[in-house]
């Protein structure tokens, strides 16, 4: 007897516990949250209800909320006319079984029957076919992995709103303080279902009502399941591996390493945009425009760098390093004014000749007024060239579309070359510039070697598991 409890206590963790317990916790084979910037979505379960669904959908229709109902198959089939009128307003309708019942206590061709005679009865009403399921409870079973066309949701948060007795005004409240961006919102619609209040919904449709009002006052978007996870699949592609963090950690921490060591000055507060530092010309005549005289050895310079945090944010938001060119050339028609009002109030960069830069993104740079010069050939045009297409290899996306590898090869054909501006017509933008604020003064004072290690802290939070911005533009 002991050994047959011991049998069926394995075949029950392994055929229901350990599967329920692996999805819910590390959402294996399971959709349960999004990465997101202002999107969260409402789902509801074990509808439609005749009193109620009708009412969740005039909701959700005067504020142009979407939501998804996994609906219970038995309860759909007395209401095609419901199922219709989701589909009609844009909503999307997944399986929560044909009747309410636990997936743990049902054999695998039980389950597969119930989903299939739900999936049909949305059909008929509907005229499409489901691709999302929630099982009762959330709770599956090691044989709902092999439903390949199905996609398994779940949820971030619930609120045990099916009963009454909780109340509009505190169910209100844990809504609230789930107003994020990424949230799975688990309501239900039907008070019908073994454990719950069949008023309870009366409740749920008030505490909601407030809900999405002051999500939407916030600027929050409320969508389908679908649109979630589309939006989620876009975000995930553009977050770095691990191996690719660590990667961007170290550079950073070379380049930080490389400011100190020559001592360069920030532009920028309180994330600088450049860096530069004082230096000598070597190399040969540079032609600086007309009336000037030209740039020649042992001239003194401002040599600039790009700060390589910034250059990295910008190719995330960027689809290509095409797209990511433009955008930096946009960042340094902006930040140009500033960077003369800096050089103007600094003594010595002041009196350099020009400024001076070596990079591979010059498309646009002679609009701003930079003189744009071939690099000459030989081994610093070699050298200068690996680094900066390493550099980009670091700091952009890994995933690409076939665009963005079209755009990469017209990338790599980019030769690096040199662009100059001189002090004097720089110091002319410089009087129309802003003001340098005393907290970047008082930042350039105070540069210390900690700032690869706060760096670094701050990259962890941007790019493990952060939302990253979609592409744009």
């Amino acid at each position: 007897m002991q050994n047959l409890l011991m049998l069926i206590f394995y075949v029950f963790s392994f055929y229901a516990f350990l599967p329920g317990l692996i999805s819910r916790t590390f959402g294996f084979r399971a959709f349960k949250r999004g990465r997101v910037e202002r999107e969260i979505a409402l789902t509801f379960d074990d509808g439609p209800d005749p009193r109620y669904t009708p009412q969740l959908l005039d909701l959700l229709k005067r504020y142009g909320a979407k939501a998804t109902f996994f609906v219970v198959g038995a309860h759909a089939e007395q209401h095609p006319e419901l199922l219709k009128r989701m589909v009609e307003e844009g909503h999307v309708i997944g399986i929560h079984n044909y009747e309410h019942k636990t997936n743990w206590l049902m054999r695998p061709k039980t389950v597969k029957r119930h989903i299939h005679r739900t999936e049909d009865v949305i059909k008929r009403a509907t005229g499409s076919r489901a691709i999302y399921y929630r099982p009762p409870w959330g709770i599956v079973n090691m044989f709902d992995y092999s439903l390949g066309n199905l996609h398994i949701i779940l949820w971030s948060s619930l609120f045990g709103d099916w009963r009454y007795k909780l109340g509009a005004k505190r169910l209100e409240q844990r809504l609230m303080r789930k107003l994020k961006a990424g949230e799975v919102i688990l309501l239900h619609d039907c008070g019908t279902t073994p454990g719950a209040d069949e008023r309870a919904p009366e409740n749920m449709i008030k505490a909601l009502e407030a809900y999405v009002a002051e999500g939407t006052r916030r600027g929050f978007r409320f969508v389908a399941i679908d649109e979630m996870i589309a939006l989620t699949e876009k975000s995930k592609a553009l977050v770095p591996s691990r191996v690719k963090r660590i990667m961007i950690r170290l550079w950073l921490s070379w380049e930080q390493i490389f400011h100190t060591v020559y001592r360069t000055i920030p532009v920028g507060y309180p994330e600088p945009s450049f860096h530069y530092r004082m230096t000598k010309y070597h190399g040969g005549d540079l032609p600086l425009g007309e009336n000037q005289e030209p740039l020649r050895k042992g001239d003194p310079i401002v040599e600039l760098h790009f700060d390589n945090k910034l250059l990295m944010k910008i190719a995330h938001k960027s689809s290509s390093p095409i797209a990511s060119a433009i955008r930096l050339v946009r960042a340094m028609e902006k930040e140009l004014p500033h960077l003369a009002a800096v050089i103007g109030e600094d003594p010595i960069a002041r009196e350099a000749k020009a400024m001076y830069g070596v990079t591979m993104i010059t498309r646009g740079a002679d609009r701003l007024g930079f003189q744009i010069h071939d690099l000459p050939k030989g081994v610093f045009l070699r050298v200068t060239k690996l680094y900066l297409r390493l550099l980009m290899s670091v700091l952009t996306p890994s995933n690409k579309s076939g665009s963005d590898k079209k755009s990469d090869k017209l990338a790599s054909e980019i030769i690096p070359r040199i662009v100059t501006f001189s002090i004097p017509e720089l110091l002319k933008i410089a009087q129309s510039a802003k003001v340098v604020s005393v907290q970047e003064k008082e930042s350039r004072r105070n540069r210390s070697v900690s700032r690869p290690v706060q760096d670094a802290e701050q990259m962890d939070m941007e790019l493990d598991g952060a939302v990253m911005e979609r592409p744009g533009g």
